[in-house]
């Protein structure tokens, strides 16, 4: 029997989701070591200049984003074929990017089993509301919203609330291994910040530390961002939803120069990564390039991304995304193009309804 194209496609990025020990261990090699001796090259430019400063803990920026593909990759039990492994360096990578393993995977995974879908929406993701729930929200919700959605907010203050706040406390319904995992990844940050702090002072380190921080984190969300919130992504209900649709049409190709390819882990591959999460970030490049159909999905260049920020809601009706103006200008002409009912009408059908009677209680009912 023949194999739908879905099947085909799954099948055609399988041989890709082999992990190779060798490829992970020198990924190791090539990111945490040359993260730490950029860290030190900043403090010991300190004593020279800040402004030799700012390029060394810009280029730290950089591995700590890299870091970051190694837990990601870990969270998906894609770096190594073992389970401990992975779980011990996901633990060792989130302290040092300041995110909870146990937790993020949790809501990772969530993410990934309902990217694109409209009636699953609020759980690893960007907060994302459609023209017609904004136009029918009250107007404390559309502030708040108007806010979150503010490039300031989202890239400024949102590294700050997420990285900071948000990743520092159990959500309520945690179990056990994701509670202790959280309090071992704060005890972690406390105790390695504790000792930087104790080696070099603190002034010292905010210098370095807080530029690092806040570099890496928004250029993290950024790349989230971009790669669902594009002009011709996916979102649909429940009924209309597929898995291998948002993952394909839903994730975007984010076309990166090739340093910042490989700075970000592979990342950029998007599409590829949704439909399969097992594939390691090492191979999603060829597994883009083996699957003819892979090819289709929309691409993004650091140019063309930036559209990106003018992006604010989801219309249903025309699946693309407006910016507000656009929203309530389209909002204002659909209300203006539906027919008005007349007033009488509408009471002869609610005294209508009052007559209807009740229907009869069965047995059992």
């Amino acid at each position: 029997m023949a194999q739908s194209p879905t099947m085909e496609l799954k099948r055609s990025v399988a041989p890709y989701e082999q992990i190779d020990l060798k490829a992970s261990l020198k990924q190791i090699a090539n990111t945490i070591p040359p993260l730490l001796l950029l860290w030190f090259a900043a403090y010991l430019s300190l004593s020279v200049s800040y402004w030799l400063t700012l390029p060394i803990v810009i280029a730290a920026a950089g591995f700590m984003v890299r870091t970051f593909i190694l837990f990601h990759d870990c969270c998906h039990q894609s770096f190594f074929k073992n389970k401990l492994a992975n779980d011990i360096l996901g633990t060792i990578t989130g302290i040092l990017t300041l995110v909870p393993y146990e937790q993020w995977k949790r809501s990772h995974a969530i993410h990934h089993a309902t990217s694109g879908n409209l009636d699953k929406r609020g759980v690893g993701d960007v907060w994302l509301m459609t023209v017609q729930e904004y136009a029918e929200a009250s107007l404390w919700t559309k502030i708040r919203y108007t806010i979150y959605r503010h490039p300031l907010v989202l890239f400024g203050l949102g590294p700050i609330a997420l990285f900071l706040l948000q990743h520092r406390f159990n959500r309520k319904a945690a179990r056990g291994k994701e509670r202790w995992n959280l309090y071992l990844t704060n005890v972690g940050i406390v105790g390695l910040y504790s000792l930087l702090i104790w080696l070099i002072g603190w002034q010292a380190f905010l210098l370095i530390q807080g530029p690092i921080f806040f570099l890496a984190s928004a250029m993290g969300i950024w790349l989230f961002y971009v790669q669902h919130q594009f002009e011709d992504s996916y979102f649909e209900k429940e009924e209309e939803w597929s898995y291998v649709q948002a993952a394909v049409e839903g994730s975007s190709y984010y076309k990166l120069p090739k340093v910042l390819q490989w700075i970000s882990g592979n990342i950029g591959f998007h599409h590829v990564h949704h439909l399969s999460p097992r594939v390691p970030n090492y191979n999603l490049e060829k597994a883009h390039e083996a699957a003819p159909p892979l090819k289709m999905a929309t691409t993004v260049t650091f140019r063309t991304s930036l559209k990106a920020l003018r992006y604010r809601l989801w219309n249903e009706e025309t699946h693309t995304f407006m910016s507000f103006r656009e929203a309530r200008a389209y909002i204002a002409r659909t209300q203006t193009a539906k027919p008005k009912e007349h007033p009488l009408a509408a009471k002869a059908e609610a005294a209508k309804a009052r007559v209807v009677p009740a229907r009869p209680r069965l047995q059992g009912d």
